[in-house]
């Protein structure tokens, strides 16, 4: 999973969570009804939360049954809804243009094997909508121009990447779309772009690629430059993120649902990403050539090399505190959702001592006396 329009899990109340949870697999249940088990690869949260956004303001697939089954991709999609369906095609394709993209910008055996592998999948939704295909395409055409003319205006670049992607976005939205709802969604991609960039500063730098925020001389790495750049950048960002969140307060009143969740994300989860982009707490996997190669690592202050985090609660453990594996031994997961196999925990139940013992937890304030909530790092598949 790979994303920066995330919730601030710990601000969820334990309905919403269940709930993200339902709109996420159902992405991934859909995309590998439609378009086959390896579509399921590009699930991600930024069209989670575009769903989810669309779902509260059109009043489409508000309800319905979450999954059940623990091996959840096998499992059917839930909800008959025209808007998750086409949600599903719409992330193929935009997957095809990031692909296209990459590829221009740097040529690699890594890529084009990527694009074979989901050749069929981004084939078969382009068939599907090739309106869709075209109004993103012609996006990235927008962009590259401004590329290759040099341009250094980040947020520019941004908006202008966001137009390009509003066109599907206003289909799918029907009756309901309007100005303000257009503009927040061009402002959602303008701070994901903005993210990336900087989150791609190093290995743009070292692949010799385009990025905006990247000085024509002097560059060392990306943490010197964003700590000597930090106002600029922070004024960068804050600027985008406090358009998104004015445009979506002018939406809010006209959603039929979701609206509780939407706040999460916008107000709390999207700064929260910003936040940890600048201070370098984590690098977030923003496309599906960085999850599917490695590239780069979600990090987390106190944990690493993992895909995901996910809020449990640790029985027994002191609230506050940091602890390892080991140091609570005995102690119980009790997470929100089945916890997928890594560093040796099995999901519900399981028992710490069978963790790594080099594996940190993160504790923060408990949610009642009786628990303390933790971090607890791992991989999602």
């Amino acid at each position: 999973m790979f994303g920066y329009t995330v919730p601030a899990y710990q601000r969820l109340s334990p309905l919403d969570l269940a709930k993200y949870r339902r709109y996420y697999c159902e992405g991934c249940h859909q995309l590998r009804d439609g378009f086959g088990l390896l579509g399921t690869a590009t699930v991600n949260f930024d069209m989670t939360f575009n769903t989810i956004l669309l779902a509260g303001v059109t009043g489409e697939a508000l309800e319905f049954e979450g999954t059940k089954r623990r091996i959840c991709v096998l499992d059917s999609p839930k909800a008959d809804s025209d808007l998750m369906r086409k949600m599903a095609a719409y992330t193929l394709i935009l997957t095809k243009w990031e692909l296209f993209d990459d590829e221009t910008d740097k040529p690699s055996m890594k890529v084009k094997a990527i694009s074979a592998a989901l050749g069929k999948a981004m084939e078969k939704a382009v068939k599907e909508f090739p309106e869709y295909d075209d109004m993103v395409g012609k996006g990235f055409q927008d962009l590259r121009r401004l590329e290759l003319d040099g341009c250094k205006d980040a947020r520019r670049m941004g908006t202008t990447f966001g137009k390009g992607l509003t066109g599907a976005l206003k289909d799918f939205a029907g009756d309901h779309a309007c100005e303000d709802l257009d503009i927040l969604f061009e402002e959602l991609s303008a701070a994901v772009y903005i993210m990336d960039a900087l989150d791609d500063l190093d290995d743009d730098y070292m692949d010799g690629t385009y990025n905006p925020f990247l000085p024509d001389e002097g560059y060392v790495n990306a943490r010197s430059f964003v700590n000597a750049n930090l106002y600029r950048l922070s004024e960068t960002v804050s600027a985008t993120v406090g358009s998104l969140q004015s445009r979506y307060s002018k939406v809010r009143p006209k959603m039929s649902g979701n609206v509780s969740l939407c706040d999460n994300i916008v107000y709390y989860g999207i700064p929260e990403s910003a936040k940890r982009v600048l201070t370098g707490d984590t690098t977030a996997k923003a496309s599906v050539k960085n999850v599917l190669s490695n590239r780069k690592e979600r990090m987390s202050r106190g944990a690493r090399g993992v895909e995901q985090t996910a809020d449990v609660q640790l029985v027994g453990l002191a609230p506050g505190r940091g602890a390892d594996a080991s140091a609570v031994e005995g102690a119980v997961l009790a997470a929100p959702w089945p916890v997928p196999p890594a560093c040796g925990i099995r999901g519900r139940g399981a028992r710490l001592r069978d963790a790594r013992p080099d594996v940190p937890l993160v504790t923060a304030q408990p949610a009642r006396p009786a628990f303390a909530v933790a971090l607890v790092r791992h991989g999602c598949t």
